[in-house]
């Protein structure tokens, strides 16, 4: 009867992975080998808004990059991930301090090896949140299994903190919200951010890291590779026009 349980449970996981919807909560693509994009959603002020996360699987478990915005997902991630690929997740990195980076990391610090940039690490810890166990240096590498990955911190942007990941071999760029969407009508929420050095913190990146194959920002479309200069020029756009202003005032 056990035995018999158990086998339920799982396919009733592989049917949820593999059986998404437009209207699923937790919604997985498959990007290019071994990585994955996911996209969960949240209730922001009363409209729904989705959020894109990766993970990679690697021959030492799998390593996610940002938690679920959605709080309900967290478990549900780890069990499609077993569910899917036979493999725990045994280190998550969280690329800013607001929620929809940072939300998960008391979850999944049960579960494996929790990261975050030093900034990053000040803000929780400034506003009394959960904070991960390894702070991660402005620019590190690291090996996991068969895959090398560079975590970078280019500057402020659209959070005073915000980090970026680069994989060199497959040419993928994992921006999330520093990156803006291809489709993205504006920057969005800026409580946090610095217009100004975002401009640089891009140019930053576009320099050391060229000719990136998969750009993936952290809400809306992700398939369009243009976002990062869609980005530059959002972020242009928004600097020319407060100049003007300022000196429309003179």
């Amino acid at each position: 009867m056990r035995k018999l349980a158990s086998i339920i449970f799982f396919l009733t996981i592989l049917s949820n992975s593999f059986g998404q919807t437009k209207n699923s909560p937790l919604q997985i693509s498959h990007l290019t080998g071994d990585f994955y994009v996911y996209k969960t959603f949240h209730d922001y002020n009363g409209t729904l808004i989705s959020a894109n996360a990766l993970y990679l699987v690697t021959s030492k478990g799998v390593v996610l990059f940002d938690a679920p915005w959605d709080e309900t997902q967290f478990q549900p991630l780890l069990d499609t991930i077993k569910a899917r690929h036979n493999k725990e997740v045994i280190m998550c990195f969280a690329t800013h301090s607001h929620d929809d980076r940072a939300g998960g990391i008391a979850f999944y610090k049960q579960k494996g090896k929790t990261y975050s940039g030093k900034l990053t690490d000040e803000i929780l810890k400034k506003e009394n949140k959960p904070r991960a166990e390894f702070i991660v240096p402005n620019d590190t590498i690291f090996t996991v299994g068969q895959h090398k990955f560079e975590v970078y911190y280019p500057g402020k942007g659209h959070a005073p903190d915000n980090i970026i990941v680069w994989f060199d071999k497959e040419k993928v760029l994992y921006g999330a919200c520093f990156i803006k969407s291809a489709s993205a009508k504006d920057l969005g929420y800026l409580a946090d951010s610095d217009v100004k050095e975002w401009e640089k913190s891009i140019k930053k990146v576009q320099q050391k890291f060229k000719n990136p194959v998969y750009i993936i920002p952290g809400h809306e479309d992700w398939a369009d590779t243009t976002s990062l200069i869609h980005t530059l020029k959002l972020v242009q756009e928004y600097n020319n026009s407060k100049t003007s202003n300022k000196l429309n005032k003179k």
